[in-house]
């Protein structure tokens, strides 16, 4: 059976055996004893590593070559992400990295763009499945959990490969548990965030939202949507148009989730601006 990524092509695009991407080595360096071993998903190397998982969560990080941002406000989450089309000739309101999964749940998703889609619709049906169940709409944690089970199970075959996506997960939930963040990664890992991300640049976001985390439990929904914003645009070292980013909320007033429209973001940027001047 032919290996699902070789240590040969990795090598092009930045594997653990390369060293071309600073912002995302994090893994330890492969020694040739180890080669024989990333052939399968299955199978452990001496030092107890998978190296196809590593591979996974290398193409999840750098294939998109996006970076995405959510936090977590007193009532509130946030989404953000970069927009980019790959094609002039595409239309642009089909370009997108940020999903409705229930009318109060949504998801930002990083990596392969066609697993993505696959995430996407799983995590759709087991909404819908649970609901039709129970009689009530899913909890954000419960969605999490049954998306990162799923991803743990691909894990443990060698006829299935890991779906290389990171899945950023916000909600409101009823019962006085208030904005959920929740990062699911394609080894089947999920946790609770204030704040997170995942792409390219998820290092560098990670530690701008360390430097705001003690703040974060107040802020109201304009205040979460800025600091996403502040937080993308700090990292990729650019100014933004309107155009140029997706930003989705979950306001615990109404529990919806939606999209902000290109004028509702250049809102936010004009008052960015105004802040910093």
């Amino acid at each position: 059976q032919k290996p699902i990524i070789s240590a040969a092509a990795l090598d092009t695009c930045t594997s653990p055996t390369g060293t071309a991407n600073s912002n995302n080595n994090q893994f330890p360096t492969m020694s040739r004893a180890d080669s024989n071993y990333d052939h399968h998903i299955s199978i452990f190397s001496p030092q107890g590593r998978l190296y196809q998982m590593e591979y996974a969560f290398k193409a999840a990080n750098t294939t998109s070559g996006l970076t995405g941002v959510a936090v977590r406000g007193a009532t509130s989450c946030v989404v953000v992400t970069q927009k980019k089309v790959p094609d002039r000739l595409m239309d642009p309101t089909s370009i997108s990295s940020v999903f409705a999964i229930t009318p109060t749940i949504g998801a930002l998703t990083t990596g392969l763009p066609a697993d993505a889609r696959a995430v996407i619709q799983r995590a759709r049906f087991e909404a819908s499945d649970f609901a039709y169940k129970y009689g009530y709409p899913i909890p954000v944690a419960q969605l999490a959990k049954r998306i990162a089970d799923i991803a743990q199970v691909y894990t443990q075959s060698a006829s299935m490969r890991p779906l290389a996506v990171t899945t950023l997960l916000v909600g409101v939930d009823d019962g006085g548990v208030g904005p959920q963040v929740f990062k699911v990664d394609c080894a089947g890992h999920y946790l609770p965030f204030f704040g997170t991300a995942s792409g390219t640049k998820e290092q560098e976001a990670t530690n701008f939202l360390e430097k705001r985390v003690g703040d974060m439990k107040s802020y109201t929904p304009d205040e979460t949507v800025r600091c996403a914003i502040m937080c993308l645009g700090s990292v990729l070292g650019s100014d933004f148009r309107g155009t140029e980013i997706e930003v989705a909320v979950v306001d615990g007033d109404e529990g919806r989730f939606g999209k902000l429209t290109e004028q509702e973001i250049e809102k936010h940027l004009e008052a960015i601006a105004d802040s910093e001047d």
